[in-house]
């Protein structure tokens, strides 16, 4: 049986999706990129955007509108299965509007170090009907 949610598993991925959304909002491509798996095989679907393989996802990272500033996440979820997978999933709000958002990303350690492998982000349109 896989172990779930162990407590070092747990603390490690929310420590690494800490700090990727530290960088998130203070824009740092590098730390950014970092924490992508560097992969043909990585995908990123965007409010706006479908997205294949770090590259693209490098790509549109520096020439998409930074995340604001004042971007407040809640109902975060870290789910961990074994010691070597995980998901974290978010809502958002972005500071500026009354939109909620969504994002989910699917962790993977690779080569000793936590990694999102897929990710996908969203606006909750039944937030619009506010």
């Amino acid at each position: 049986m896989t172990d779930i949610n162990l407590p070092a598993v747990v603390k490690e991925v929310t420590e690494a999706f800490t700090d990727y959304e530290r960088a998130l909002l203070v824009n740092e491509m590098d730390t950014l990129d970092h924490y992508f798996w560097d992969s043909e095989h990585t995908v990123r679907y965007g409010v706006a955007e479908n997205l294949y393989g770090a590259k693209a996802i490098a790509d549109y990272r520096r020439v998409c509108v930074p995340v604001s500033p004042g971007r407040e996440l809640y109902n975060t979820v870290v789910s961990t299965f074994g010691e070597d997978y995980a998901t974290v999933s978010t809502q958002f709000r972005d500071g500026e509007t009354t939109r909620v958002g969504r994002q989910m990303q699917t962790w993977a350690r690779i080569d000793g170090r936590w990694q999102v492998v897929a990710a996908h982000v969203s606006i909750d349109l039944s937030s619009l009907q506010e």
